[in-house]
């Protein structure tokens, strides 16, 4: 599979398109959310990879090798926009709310969400064409399901 994933986040022509190509790019947005302080803490990891197998139901090998080929895929200026392409071309739009979810999960993995998270999630939101109400919704379902109170990480 690690190969596989690999040959999706190089560009190969000869990799297989579909399912594979949707779960690289949703791991390279996670990855980039995560990210977003400049690192991935521990807390942020393991959130990506319980919503990578939950998601996609994977193994754990599984989601481990999707998480390893995309932090290296991301490593320095990475322009999430490729992956939101593979993401437009590849998920219907009713589906693409579940992406903003797996974001919005990693986001608060540690409980606090931070201003570039935040920005984070509304350009990427915006360029999957998810409405602002709908991104706002999909966030009370994540705080719900993570049990934090509906206003974590909102500005006082």
């Amino acid at each position: 599979m690690l190969n596989r994933i690999r040959s999706l986040f190089a560009g190969d022509d000869d990799a297989e398109p579909g399912e594979d190509a949707l779960q690289a790019a949703a791991a390279a947005l996670m990855v980039e959310a995560a990210r977003t302080d400049n690192s991935i803490s521990e807390a942020e990891r393991e959130r990506i990879l319980a919503v990578a197998r939950r998601h996609f139901n994977l193994s754990e090998d599984e989601a481990q090798d999707l998480l390893s080929a995309a932090v290296f895929d991301t490593e320095g200026a990475s322009p999430y926009h490729r992956y939101v392409s593979v993401i437009l071309d590849r998920c219907p739009p009713e589906r693409r709310i579940w992406i903003i979810e797996m974001l919005w999960e990693v986001a608060y993995a540690d409980g606090v969400l931070n201003d570039l998270e935040a920005s984070l999630l509304r350009r990427i939101g915006g360029l999957l064409h998810v409405s602002d109400v709908e991104r706002g919704e999909a966030r009370k379902r994540v705080l719900q399901r993570l049990g934090l109170p509906d206003d974590a990480g909102l500005p006082v």
